[in-house]
């Protein structure tokens, strides 16, 4: 699995799920339990990654819909 976003904004990381299913992308979010333990302020990011055969196509998907993320 490769690291195709990392975020604090708790909205982007299921606009990005979504638009990824919609395309047949599998993803899975990582460090979610991570974030809720600290309390839900933000400070530690979640992590959505994809198979590393599907990365480039996954930023494709993100960028033709205007979702802003290094990578």
């Amino acid at each position: 699995m490769e690291e195709l976003l990392r975020t604090n904004d708790i909205t982007l990381i299921p606009l990005a799920k979504t638009l990824l299913d919609a395309q047949g992308i599998a993803s899975f979010e990582l460090d979610v339990n991570m974030s809720i333990l600290e309390g839900s302020l933000g400070i530690l990011p979640r992590r959505l990654m994809v198979r590393g055969s599907e990365l480039e196509a996954a930023r494709r998907v993100l960028r033709e819909n205007g979702v802003v993320f290094e990578g």
